[in-house]
């Protein structure tokens, strides 16, 4: 997942789309009741589930949308290769198989990927699903005029990067193989041992080409899961889906699809949403968001009201919010400068204004604090619990500045309580003790994204966040410290500007291992040796709280989307 300023339209945890959203393990906890609240408590089917969201769902075609782990709506109706582990907290950061009988099979280096599909699956309309139709689907996702998913394959598929899509070459790519009806065969440029967590994505999904209708296809998508799209309006604002009869359970284990009707009703303000849920009134009595946070004046409403309060879900997601320094910009060129700033750091300070330590969490890892990311605990430069102004005098002197020093610290003035005016003060009012003068930069958000993004225009002190592709390491480390991946003439992530041979190589190293605890070992072992060049500061880890209605049974939330899954909820 990227930035969220750029993945509006994305699904996710963090926003997604958002790819859309760290800490310790999210489930349906001791603050919420994971059945639901109330009598009858037994997850049945039947139903409507409504779901009240602030985004819509545009570009409903697995093509456009820019999913992790198969989406929360998306993957309703679209099923692929594999999908995320439908369980509360940690153990839903696994990826599992989907259509495919398996994660995936790779050669011995790790650059071929083959799966084998399940047997008896079939479209809406009792069509079997075949090798060929996901072959086209990931096809089509190159098309132009369907862009907005996941870049990887582009990137990692032999000979994909200029292709152009079915539309226009009908030859297709020979790096993907379709041998027989059941099996299909991936060629990759290079060893990837997360092609598993890439297959998760929507651009996996089945599409048959004779139903293939172009960039009308998001009205009425062919769905291969418990869902099927009956009305699509206004791009998304509103999508009504009703049960797919041909789907079918023993095909799928992941899905539990007990509502006969999700009723997905978008474009409403955050507080009406949270309005909604907390009066559960006729249908919102049995409605749900997947967009939609408790701000800091909601929660405390909520806490203190223990029918409210039963009906919170807590969910963490692998996404960091943290401080960055450009090293071409004096005086960040100096890492003593950057080291002070690291020590001088107030977290609690942070965390307050970020919402409290209900929904933030600190932060002294730029791993979120989760074992499939591979976190290793460490704190090169403590600060305790309201900054280390001694320390950090002491390197400011060493550096020059014994009479403190004059700084200018960039950020949003979005109320997003990560980038924006709240947080800059409270890292302001910490440096002043340790004498250093933050002047603040306050920036709308298209600027903020702009400048912060542009190698030739970014600040040398700002604030900055990352979130996940998936719950490992490398969609983590990799964008922000690989070298290779510094853009000059676009969108780039690696603020730091760090180009280290070895750290360049042990990325590539990881990649190769398909055994993926092993990997997220050596990502944690990785994150430890890059947070001693100090180029970022992590401050803290989101959480997230979410209200349903008090009808709602069954609350699933994994870490791999921090949020409640559609998917698990039966209504009452």
């Amino acid at each position: 997942m990227r930035q969220p300023s750029l993945i509006a339209r994305r699904v996710a945890a963090a926003s997604v789309s958002l790819v859309v959203a760290a800490g310790a393990a999210a489930c349906g906890p001791k603050d919420n009741d994971a059945k639901g609240s109330g009598g009858d408590s037994a997850p049945h089917q039947g139903g409507t589930l409504t779901v009240l969201n602030s985004n819509p769902q545009q570009d409903f075609d697995p093509a456009r949308l820019y999913t992790s782990g198969g989406g929360n709506v998306p993957s309703l109706v679209f099923r692929t290769l594999t999908t995320r582990n439908r369980e509360n907290g940690a153990a839903g950061a696994k990826v599992v198989p989907d259509l495919a009988t398996d994660t995936g099979r790779p050669s011995k280096d790790a650059t071929v990927w083959t799966y084998t599909l399940k047997k008896g699956l079939t479209y809406e309309d009792g069509t079997p699903i075949t090798s060929a139709d996901v072959k086209y689907g990931i096809e089509r996702s190159f098309a132009p005029e369907l862009s907005g998913g996941a870049p990887y394959l582009r990137d990692w598929l032999v000979g994909a990067a200029a292709y152009q899509g079915p539309y226009k070459d009908k030859k297709g790519l020979p790096a993907i193989e379709t041998p027989d009806e059941r099996t299909i065969v991936f060629h990759l440029n290079k060893p990837e041992g997360e092609f598993p967590y890439l297959a998760t994505q929507t651009q996996f999904t089945p599409v048959p080409e004779a139903k293939d209708t172009g960039t009308k296809y998001e009205e009425h998508p062919v769905s291969s899961g418990p869902y099927k799209v009956v009305r699509n309006e206004n791009d998304g604002e509103h999508l009504v889906l009703k049960r797919n009869t041909h789907w079918s359970a023993a095909t799928d284990s992941e899905r539990k699809a007990y509502p006969d009707t999700i009723d997905v009703r978008s474009g409403l303000d955050s507080s009406v949403i949270n309005q909604r849920l907390s009066a559960s009134q006729g249908a919102d009595a049995a409605a749900v968001t997947t967009d939609t946070n408790l701000g800091p004046a909601e929660l405390a409403k909520v806490t203190g009201d223990q029918d409210l309060a039963s009906r919170v879900g807590t969910g963490h997601f692998g996404y960091t919010d943290y401080i960055a320094f450009n090293p071409e910009v004096k005086p960040f060129d100096d890492p003593k400068v950057r080291q002070a700033i690291s020590y001088a750091v107030d977290r609690s300070s942070v965390v307050n204004a970020a919402g409290g330590s209900a929904l933030a969490e600190p932060a002294t890892t730029f791993l979120p604090d989760q074992k499939s990311f591979g976190h290793t605990p460490y704190d090169l430069f403590p600060a305790g619990k309201a900054g280390n102004a001694a320390k950090a005098r002491e390197l400011l002197a060493q550096a020059g500045h014994k009479n403190g020093l004059t700084v200018t610290l960039t950020h949003s003035n979005s109320k997003d309580f990560e980038t924006s005016p709240e947080i800059a003060t409270a890292i302001q009012d910490a440096l002043k003790k340790a004498g250093v003068t933050v002047r603040l930069q306050g920036l709308e958000s298209n600027d903020y994204g702009d400048k912060i993004h542009d190698v030739r225009t970014e600040p040398g002190f700002f604030l900055a966040h990352w979130g996940a592709d998936w719950p490992s390491g490398g969609p983590f480390l990799a964008p922000i410290f690989d070298g290779r991946q510094i853009v000059k003439d676009g969108a780039n992530f690696n603020t730091g500007l760090l180009n280290d041979k070895s750290v360049n190589g042990e990325i590539d190293a990881i990649n190769k291992l398909t055994d993926l605890d092993a990997a997220a070992r050596r990502w944690g072992a990785l994150d430890k040796k890059i947070g001693a060049r100090a180029l970022v500061v992590p401050l803290f880890h989101p959480v997230y709280k979410r209200l349903y209605g008090k009808d709602v049974r069954n609350i699933v939330i994994s870490d791999w989307t921090g949020v409640l899954d559609i998917s698990q909820v039966a209504v009452k």
